[in-house]
């Protein structure tokens, strides 16, 4: 079972590669499950606006700055939390799906080593400054996360690949194209 996990600055485009290597991959005849290591920080999310009487309307939805703390909440009380939650939904997808592609797209400085070493394959989605933070600014999400926040560091292990996402979403889905012929040969 392959392994990719997508690293990147926020706005870089990790998610949007993410839904084009998926397509490629079914194209392909591949299966594709998508894990999140930030799964959790989703759900408390969810749960956080719910409480307040603003729940979230769309599943994608994000709100950068709590999602900035809920993170560092969680790894002050467990340093492990996310990564244990992580490795145990990959153990959960080998014994369901055998065959299938795994694919994280939310892959973060602190989380990279453990995910490494359940054999993903690290692949780095840059982009430029400017290019970036107009996409993130586009996003319109809740709020914007701390682009300084730990988290938002860049991924410090060694990546497989780099894929340039400076261009439009044709050549993005070329590069899409390409690094699934290596993941599946």
């Amino acid at each position: 079972m392959p392994r990719v996990a997508l690293c990147g600055r926020p706005g870089a485009g990790k998610s949007t590669f993410a839904g084009l290597l998926a397509q490629e991959l079914a194209l392909a005849g591949a299966d594709v499950l998508t894990l999140k290591v930030g799964a959790p920080l989703y759900e408390l999310q969810a749960v956080v606006h719910a409480m307040a009487g603003r729940p979230l309307l769309a599943g994608t939805d994000q709100d950068g700055q709590l999602l900035n703390a809920l993170g560092s909440h969680l790894r002050r009380i467990n340093p492990n939390a996310l990564t244990e939650a992580f490795t145990q939904r990959v153990r959960q997808a080998q014994e369901t799906c055998p065959e299938a592609v795994l694919l994280c797209d939310d892959l973060r400085a602190p989380d990279a080593e453990v995910v490494a070493g359940l054999g993903f394959f690290l692949v780095e989605v840059t982009a430029p400054d400017a290019v970036r933070r107009e996409r993130k600014r586009k996003r319109a999400d809740v709020s914007a996360g701390d682009e300084y926040h730990p988290t938002e560091a860049p991924v410090a292990a060694a990546r497989w690949r780099r894929v340039d996402n400076s261009g439009d979403l044709d050549g993005l889905r070329e590069r899409a194209a390409e690094l699934v012929k290596e993941v599946l040969s």
